[in-house]
């Protein structure tokens, strides 16, 4: 029997006064605690002092209210058990609980966690009118603090550090013997049950365990003794054809576990013939128990790669800091959970990590029923010295040992780690291998690691982890961009061919289990301004309306959804590269992402395609179709050398298939090039592409003689349903002369003063250094990097927007966007434009993150004196290896000599002189 205790309490915090309170809920959500303010000094927690400047935080999310310490919840209860009840106080997620009755501390009845249940057994001890009392402190005493309130599950950067009660809150009322949980553990074509009777009395009992799922009912007869028994029933064989549960395919089975007493029932309970009525996983029911599961098994494979079920599959992780801006903290509700991971599931993701936090069992029951696998973490981010405290040991072994006993029956849950970018010493590394012991002893059947990204992967692979996932591999990366612009996707001239097949022959030499990426991507986007009203729950977004004010001030509104834009459509082609990386990489399992949805913390990391509500941001890029159609399991991928080509050239390269699907694929390989009004079509020979495999499928050639340059193409692959596309770009194979009347110079001189002031053309173009261009911006590729809040070392650059409409841009096709044919020129200088240059509208915008909104371009045309003058930063001169260098090159020197070449714009001569050296 439950008894709800749901609804209203009293709670008083640090000043003594009692408040009405709803519980489940928090201090936050009451609106309860302290200004949260960014102080400009060190103070007393919880104690407001007058003299500290009480701004509002510009790196994060502002807390409504805010409390650390204990908070006392108080509520008057009227049951009176019966004669041999069983009575247990039950809250699913709290902080660090405390229980008095009538003034009586109640010892845990089992230990609580941050990540699992708090249960208390007050048999005994209930009269029928009685004050319970709650001590919640979010200071977590006794606990390891810091490493705590780091993590995701108590930061204020995202979760919050919220105290309360959450969940259900609640009395259990149950016989005086009971079944007190069932785990049941499938591998291959069997189940082992573990079967857990809380006993009041020595008893000689009958067990008896019942699913369709299983060949034959099993039963067993036991002495109990005071206390919990544990009965496992090992090897039990399932029925032929059993559906297993699968990626994106959550097949799941009941099984009912029944306690009797020489055939019969024991304090009332249903006898072993009863029908049972089936319960959700986990829930109590005196003597009997039913709970869902799935029969699956994850592992690895001989070549090192993780299996679903003896497939090899394609990880594609997304990481969740827990960041839920309206309340706080995690929903505890199954169709909360299931829209979640609906939205994660339809940008392709099939596995969340759950960044140093573990979330309520809701989240892996949805995912249980859609096939979502579930990588939860423990609440630890201790970069410098994990468990080397006796503290820090003794929680989060206790931690560990709760969430496997808990999810048990959960086959979403396939991985655990015991934290977020580890490290530590000898004695660290000693308990490390310890608690992955505990684990295995506890539950074979998922894997286990240190942590994501241990030592930051400088010091390479544990050998007994299950399997490795880092930045890194000591200095061999694996990923393609990290700060500040390290990694192959701003140092490497582009193409689709790059791997890490390099990085992990180093990797083997040490290691030889599944490896996949770590919070891959982290490309920045500027941030969509109008979800800031959309805010209504227990954060202020201080930090939104700081840049929405900055933005105003600059005089950039009109055109900053246009910006939005540009760097969202810059973060999804850094993405694609990411991924298609990986799927290159025949020995990797695959990659987890950092992130999908913003960030609000950290800098105000907004780096999604979704924003901090989990909403898809309204732009094309964000559309979770085109995420998927690279974020998938089968793709062919086209290994080009790059992107760029001339029509005198064969466009050629390999082609190979990645299959981490269900089924093989076979059949010719279609490939076709087409646009402006082009359309070449060829075929490979047939090719059969075994399932968890890269397979070679042979050579593409196309002449490039019949395009018209310039010309913007798509290169389309197709093998039996499964596609890819790349853009190509086709230019002339000239080389760009100046024209006659126009002077060019990579320095403001007399000579450059002597033409504008009597009317002629200049075109400047320096060296792109920084001693050429002083003041000026080092330019990459892609957008930053999480946030230079973080990463203060980043330039700021967020891409380039380009005016696509220009008629410059007539002989060199261009989006909005930067693109791959902009890569040369992107990782070029761009100048800050002097407030005394006016609003200059560049023709290529160099923008700025929001946390400088410096202007900055790389090409702007302008009146100068009596003259026109084009001034461009990316130093084209030294760019004419690339053909899209002379491309853009050639488009400049024709618009210069065309009588397009009229700018409205007007700068002073001394400001062109103040940008140049």
């Amino acid at each position: 029997m439950i008894i709800g205790l749901e609804g209203s309490w009293s709670a008083a915090i640090d000043d003594g006064i009692a408040r009405p309170v709803r519980l489940p809920g928090t201090l936050d959500t009451n609106g309860i605690g302290h200004p949260d303010v960014a102080r400009t000094r060190t103070t007393t927690p919880g104690v407001i002092d007058d003299s500290v400047d009480l701004r509002p935080w510009a790196t994060r999310l502002t807390r409504k209210h805010t409390f650390e310490g204990e908070a006392r919840f108080t509520r008057h209860i009227a049951y009176r058990p019966k004669p041999g009840e069983r009575v247990f106080f039950e809250v699913e997620r709290a902080r660090h609980l405390a229980l008095q009755v009538d003034g009586t501390p109640v010892p845990p009845h089992l230990p609580g966690t941050l990540s699992t249940p708090h249960v208390f057994e007050v048999t005994g001890m209930l009269t029928g009118d009685d004050e319970l009392v709650v001590l919640s402190d979010n200071s977590y005493p006794g606990m390891p603090h810091d490493a705590i309130v780091g993590s995701s599950t108590a930061t204020d950067e995202t979760q919050t550090n919220w105290n309360g009660l959450l969940g259900y809150v609640r009395l259990r009322v149950e016989p005086e013997t009971f079944v007190s949980s069932v785990r049941v553990l499938p591998h291959g074509d069997m189940v082992d049950v573990t079967a857990s009777v809380d006993c009041g009395r020595a008893a000689s009992a009958t067990i008896l365990v019942r699913s369709d799922a299983l060949a034959d009912t099993a039963r067993r007869t036991v002495a109990l003794v005071p206390g919990v028994n544990d009965i496992t029933f090992e090897s039990l064989p399932l029925r032929d054809g059993v559906r297993r549960w699968d990626e994106y395919d959550g097949n799941l089975q009941y099984l009912t576990v029944t306690l009797g007493r020489d055939g019969g029932a024991v304090d009332g309970a249903d006898g072993p013939d009863e029908t049972v009525r089936e319960l959700p996983s986990g829930s109590p029911s005196g003597s009997t128990m039913t709970v869902r599961f799935g029969v699956r098994d994850f592992g690895s494979d001989d070549h090192g790669r993780l299996t679903i079920n003896g497939r090899a599959f394609f990880l594609r992780g997304e990481a969740n800091c827990a960041e839920f801006p309206e309340t706080g903290h995690p929903p505890t509700s199954v169709d909360d959970w299931r829209r979640i991971l609906d939205t994660y599931r339809s940008y392709g993701v099939n596995c969340m990590r759950f960044h140093s936090h573990c979330p309520p069992d809701e989240a892996f029951a949805a995912a249980d029923e859609i096939g979502m696998m579930m990588q939860p973490e423990l609440s630890h981010w201790d970069p410098h010295t994990a468990f080397e405290s006796d503290e820090s040991f003794a929680y989060y072994r206790t931690e560990l040992e709760r969430v496997i006993l808990t999810l048990a029956n959960h086959p979403s849950f396939v991985m655990l780690t015991l934290g977020n970018e580890l490290a530590a010493g000898d004695l660290g590394h000693r308990r490390m291998t310890e608690l992955l012991d505990l684990a295995r002893s506890l539950d074979p059947t998922r894997l286990y690691a240190w942590g994501s990204n241990v030592h930051y992967g400088l010091n390479g692979c544990d050998p007994n982890s299950d399997f490795y996932t880092s930045q890194a591999y000591r200095d061999h990366f694996l990923r393609a961009t990290s700060s500040p612009m390290t990694g192959h996707l701003n140092n490497r001239y582009p193409g689709a061919d790059m791997n890490y097949e390099q990085s992990m022959a180093a990797l083997r030499e040490q290691y030889a289990g599944p490896v996949f990426g770590f919070e891959v991507g982290q490309y920045e986007v500027l941030p969509e301004l109008s979800e800031i009203e959309r805010f209504q729950g227990v954060t202020d977004p201080a930090n939104y309306r700081i840049i929405r004010d900055r933005i105003h001030a600059r005089g950039l509104d009109d055109i900053w959804p246009k910006y939005v834009e540009a760097s969202g459509e810059l973060s999804l082609i850094g993405y694609r590269e990411e991924v298609e990386a990986v799927l290159r990489t025949g020995s990797m399992s695959g990659l987890s992402l950092l992130g999908l949805q913003d960030f609000p913390g950290q800098g105000t990391a907004l780096v999604g395609m979704l924003d901090a509500h989990l909403e898809s941001k309204s732009y094309g890029f964000a559309q979770p179709e085109r995420f998927r159609a690279f974020f998938t399991d089968r793709l062919p991928l086209a290994l080009l050398p790059r992107y760029t080509y001339t029509c005198d050239e064969t466009l050629s390269c390999d082609v190979v298939i990645a299959n981490y699907g269900r089924t093989a694929l076979a059949g010719p390989v279609r490939f076709s090039l087409t646009g402006d009004g082009i359309s070449l079509k060829d075929r490979l020979p047939d090719v059969y592409c075994p399932v968890g495999t890269l397979t070679s499928a042979g050579r593409l050639a196309l002449p490039l003689d019949s395009v018209r340059p310039p010309a913007r193409l798509d290169l389309r692959i197709d093998i039996d349903g499964a596609t890819n596309s790349y853009p190509i770009w086709v230019y002339a194979p000239t080389t760009p002369s100046r024209p006659a009347g126009v002077y060019e110079t990579e320095h403001f001189d007399e000579t450059a003063r002597a033409v504008l002031d009597r009317g002629g053309v200049v075109y400047l173009s320096p060296r792109s250094t920084a001693e050429a261009l002083p003041g000026s911006v080092q330019g990459q590729f892609s957008t930053d990097f999480w946030s230079v809040g973080t990463f203060p070392q980043q330039n700021g650059g967020m891409g380039q927007y380009i005016d696509a409409d220009h008629p410059l841009f007539d002989g060199f096709p261009t989006e909005s966007h930067t693109d791959w044919q902009w890569w040369p020129m992107a990782g070029r200088r761009a100048v800050v434009l002097p407030e005394s240059a006016g609003r200059i509208r560049p023709i290529v915008t160099e923008m700025d993150s929001y946390a400088y909104l410096r202007p900055m371009a790389q090409l702007f045309e302008c009146r100068c004196g009596n003259g026109r003058l084009l001034f461009s930063s990316m130093g084209l001169q030294d760019l004419q290896d690339h053909p899209e260098g002379r491309a853009l090159q050639g488009a400049i020197y024709r618009y210069l000599a065309s009588p397009a070449f009229d700018p409205r714009q007007r700068i002073d001569m001394e400001v062109i002189a103040s940008m140049v050296r």
